[in-house]
């Protein structure tokens, strides 16, 4: 078989495996959580944690690839992910399991920054389409099987193997990239932007940092106060430091095309909203509703299957349709999706959310392919790569950001509901300290650890109290979305996009990374 096709096996394997890892872990947060007696704050860093380091690593990996050779890079990444895995799924606590997800992320990061160089590399312009179309294929897969698989094995086997299982597969991906890839680097390639990674890392940090403690700090501790005030300093000083870089990881000239802005508003607010959101709803359907982890990853097809079959209509429409409205009317369908599944009782069961699921999952698919074109659409070829690797960083900013106000959000609404719930009753003596319990130990456990006489009441009361903290923030996630769908109509404009294309394939090349 020829280098060409063993690339794209390699790539498609490393890949599949960090973006399966997205999706993976959430629906076996329940089971982490009643192992370690975790918290919901613990559970927000097992996600954030993965999300951070990829988002902080994605445009200055590319840079290192560029520079020290690809196939060298992308074969680290895959040797930083595939002990990151064994790391994971010998965690011992949930910090050590925190640590080990953002060691994962590094190993991800490289991999993403990678991939579509080497497929660029060994595919001739007018074999491309069909290399970035198996990427493509297996990409969505991987997002879409995700919730799945991760319930199958953590049903079947054990939570620990949806990280175990990353080991052969990692093993062959090295093997592959080692005996069949061809080395590629880029001639003049520019140096890494230290500065730039070290200010913009530790801006993202200290916000997500600052929004997770104030769960239990509260908001007038100094353990939240500082990283919420130091965030915006270190956001300014990157910002001061790439507007004087003569080879920025940012080119701040991209973000006066109304467009690129746009774009970027876009790919924060659909993973700050309905993405962000999958990890507390699959909380509810496991550990309120009952639901083992593989019925709760059945349970989200409606989701993720919509999200698969919107995208690859959504791929055809994008020559037809002006991409401002195909952004912007997937946003509304999110919207009116959220807000579906807002308005959910603690009687009611998981059918409650079909609708919804499915009006969100196609918004989601519709938004994802021609998201990406205003990414790499309003740039030259040249700079394709950045104007890409930017676009992917701020879907997991949105993550780690979603992930973590959401998070916060929901525990101060469900400790409050739960103090007044048992108001004047027989626990009214034991509310702030149950209310604590249910919040920041964990709902499984609060109820566990309940005296059995009392159960039922923590029970339902737990269950009221989450509910109503869901549909606050469900509320929230649905504000997201139609903010972006205003500011993604008015933003994205025809005459921004670059007419003069790179070499056949290489823009769906940037496409496909960002949808992915």
């Amino acid at each position: 078989m020829a280098r060409k096709w063993w690339t794209l096996i390699a790539v498609c394997t490393g890949v599949f495996m960090l973006l399966l890892d997205i999706t993976i872990v959430n629906v076996a947060l329940p089971q982490i959580e009643r192992g370690f007696h975790s918290s919901l704050t613990d559970l927000q860093w097992i996600i954030d944690a993965y999300a951070l380091t990829l988002a902080a690593l994605l445009l200055t990996a590319g840079s290192i690839a560029d520079l020290a050779g690809r196939r060298l890079v992308f074969a680290v990444g895959v040797v930083v992910f595939t002990l990151g895995s064994a790391l994971c799924g010998a965690a011992p606590s949930t910090t050590f399991l925190a640590v080990a997800r953002a060691f994962q992320g590094i190993g991800g990061a490289i991999m993403f920054a990678t991939a579509l160089a080497l497929l660029a590399q060994a595919f001739k312009p007018a074999e491309r389409g069909v290399a970035f179309a198996v990427f493509g294929a297996i990409t969505g897969i991987a997002v879409a099987i995700g919730p799945v698989l991760g319930g199958a094995i953590t049903s079947g086997l054990s939570w620990r193997w949806i990280f175990f299982v990353n080991l052969p597969i990692g093993v062959f991906a090295l093997a592959v990239t080692l005996a069949r890839v061809e080395e590629s680097k880029l001639a003049h390639a520019p140096r890494p932007d230290w500065l730039g990674f070290g200010t913009f890392s530790l801006a993202l940090a200290g916000l997500v940092f600052g929004l997770i403690r104030s769960q239990a700090q509260g908001w007038g501790s100094a353990q939240v106060i500082g990283p919420l005030v130091a965030a915006p300093v270190l956001l300014a000083a990157f910002l001061a430091i790439e507007s004087r870089s003569r080879e920025p990881m940012l080119d701040l000239r991209l973000l006066r095309v109304p467009t690129f802005g746009g774009g970027l508003a876009a790919a924060w607010a659909i993973s700050a909203s309905i993405f962000s959101l999958l990890t507390y709803l699959v909380i509810y359907v496991q550990n309120l509703l009952g639901y083992s982890a593989v019925q709760a990853g059945v349970r989200f097809l409606p989701l993720t299957g919509a999200i698969f079959l919107v995208a690859g209509v959504a791929g055809r429409l994008t020559t037809k349709v002006p991409i401002r409205f195909l952004i912007s009317s997937g946003f509304v369908l999110v919207a009116a999706g959220l807000l579906l599944m807002r308005g959910l009782t603690p009687s009611e069961g998981w059918t409650h959310f079909i609708p919804g699921f499915i009006l969100a999952g196609a918004g989601a698919g519709l938004i994802n392919v021609p998201l990406a074109s205003t990414a790499v659409g309003v740039v030259t070829p040249e700079r394709a790569g950045m104007a890409s690797g930017i676009n992917s960083t701020l879907r997991q900013v949105g993550i780690a950001t979603g992930v973590a106000g959401l998070g916060t959000i929901l525990t101060t609404q469900l400790r409050d509901h739960v103090i007044s719930s048992l108001a004047g009753g027989p626990l009214a003596a034991h509310s702030h300290q149950l209310a604590t319990e249910i919040s920041s130990g964990g709902v499984a456990h609060a109820i566990a650890s309940a005296p059995p006489a009392l159960r039922g009441l923590v029970a339902g009361t737990a269950r009221a109290s989450y509910v109503s903290g869901l549909n606050d923030i469900l509320l929230i996630g649905a504000l997201v979305a139609a903010a972006a769908a205003l500011i993604t109509l008015v933003s994205i404009r025809g005459r921004d996009f670059v007419h003069a294309t790179a070499p056949e394939g290489e823009g769906a090349a940037a496409q496909i990374a960002v949808a992915a």
